[in-house]
């Protein structure tokens, strides 16, 4: 499909302002996760689903609506998708008591589905020599979402009520609606797609859901306890019955025998722990700019001044996505994620040199970003690139929830890591600066593991073409 130059830079401005919208969702509450209890009157324990909820709901609601999309058309199922951003935040902006903030959430995590379907709408709608560029710049806004939203809502919460957040959230999810609207033409639809598999959709999110609550709660709960052995226990029964019936469904929600081709799998395993590495630099990263002075490792920055100096991550990630589309366009996608990954390394690595100062954690979060900026970019072309038009959005879809399990599992070890190497000091218990190290070496051996793992993705290999004839090549350039 042919578009404009314009139509297809308005097309794209959109969908990257989506997946920023989307992003900004994930971080809203940061700031007030110490003040959460107190404002709902509810225990710290509880209080914490808040946060739980977003990314339990995210997981088990991106490999549906993404199947949908594939189904139905991505440009409809942006449009619902905007409907949960819209409907959570206007609950989360009027709830008086943690139920219906943890709702709220919860609806604003089921729209996370917009930045996959963002993607894999791409490769419907734009020119082939736009897609890799296109789709760097649509990765990379999530990395601008995530870093923008916590200086936002940190400014938001010192000047003016919580509430504004979630109104201003609510606000954005009508921009987005209307500009998905009138800008994104409709999607074209696979007659042969097949239909929804609503077993499948219901098999996946109790595992997921088991899973992801398992992974998130563990540490709280303690990891030999009944209730976490328990959840791993039903996730696994649950997960191995559910690939039991998507190999013998018709129509699979996720068709595991295109995730098993070797490109694909290799690329979601990427996904996984490339996820883990972007991920604990910005749990460590936060806590050293926070911690007093008087630790001897701390930086004592506010709330908003921390979250400031982790913006530059983002902004490197947005600045250098053309450079990792190039990249791909010239050496392919896969050489693009090894050296994103390389990068990432790079970043944890040099965090050993300059972790004592502002300026020096600066530096890493943006030698981070820029390489998962690049990784980011690689995985939906390497995706897209090995499986038919009719799975696009559920394969992207299914990239992105690998990609949440490796932040998850980033969470659970930084903070055991950081909870087995801490000390108390009055009522307060601060994690050394060994622990930090140790946490951030680990992204930094993670990372390297990604690069592995990327270099071992097989590369397609273009068939040799038979010779023709004059009277063929004649033919062939009239059509």
């Amino acid at each position: 499909m042919q578009k404009s130059a314009a139509n297809s830079n308005r097309l794209v401005g959109v969908l990257a302002f989506t997946g920023i919208v989307a992003a900004l969702m994930q971080t809203l509450v940061v700031p007030l996760i110490g003040d959460l209890p107190h404002i709902l009157n509810t225990t710290p324990s509880n209080a914490s689903w808040i946060v739980t909820a977003t990314l339990v709901a995210g997981a088990v609601c991106v490999p549906i609506t993404g199947r949908l999309g594939d189904l139905y058309g991505k440009r409809r199922m942006l449009l619902i998708c905007t409907v949960p951003l819209i409907a959570g935040s206007v609950v989360c902006a009027v709830a008086t008591s943690v139920v219906p903030m943890i709702a709220g959430r919860a609806l604003q995590g089921a729209g996370m589905g917009l930045i996959p379907l963002g993607i894999s709408a791409l490769r419907d709608l734009l020119p082939k020599e736009r897609l890799n560029s296109s789709i760097a710049l649509m990765s990379a806004s999530m990395g601008i979402g995530g870093a923008l939203g916590l200086p936002l809502a940190a400014a938001v919460t010192q000047n003016a009520s919580w509430r504004v957040l979630f109104v201003g959230a609510a606000a954005l999810s009508v921009v987005i609606l209307g500009l998905i609207w009138k800008i994104v033409p409709a999607t074209p639809v696979d007659p042969d797609a097949g239909r929804f598999d609503p077993v499948g959709a219901a098999g996946l999110a109790i595992g997921l859901v088991c899973l992801l609550l398992g992974v998130s709660k563990g540490a709280v709960w303690g990891w030999a306890s009944g209730t976490i052995v328990g959840l791993f226990a039903v996730a696994t029964v649950v997960l191995l019955v559910w690939g039991w019936w998507e190999l013998r469904t018709s129509d699979p929600l996720v068709d595991l025998r295109t995730t098993a081709r070797p490109q694909v799998l290799l690329t979601n395993v990427a996904g996984l722990v490339v996820g883990f590495a972007m991920y604990a630099q910005s749990l460590i990263l936060p806590q050293l700019l926070q911690l007093p002075e008087s630790t001897g490792y701390g930086l004592g920055q506010s709330m908003l001044v921390m979250g400031l100096w982790m913006v530059p991550g983002g902004l490197v990630m947005m600045a250098l996505s053309p450079v990792g589309a190039k990249l791909s366009s010239a050496r392919g996608p896969k050489v693009t994620l090894i050296v994103g990954a390389l990068i990432i390394a790079l970043g944890y690595g040099s965090s050993m040199l300059l972790m004592g100062s502002a300026w020096g954690l600066m530096i890493v979060a943006a030698i981070c970003g820029a390489g998962t900026g690049f990784a980011y970019g690689a995985m939906p072309a390497l995706i897209m690139s090995s499986v038919p038009h009719s799975e696009t959005a559920s394969a992207n879809a299914f990239n992105t929830l690998t990609r949440s399990l490796g932040t998850s599992i980033a969470a659970a070890v930084v903070g055991l890591v950081l909870a087995q190497m801490s000390v108390q000091v009055g009522e307060y218990t601060i994690p050394t600066e060994n622990g930090f190290r140790t946490g951030l070496l680990i992204g930094c051996g993670v990372a390297l593991v990604a690069a592995a793992v990327a270099a071992c993705i097989p590369t397609a290999r273009r068939a040799p073409q038979a010779p023709t004839t004059p009277e063929q090549d004649l033919v062939a350039a009239r059509a």
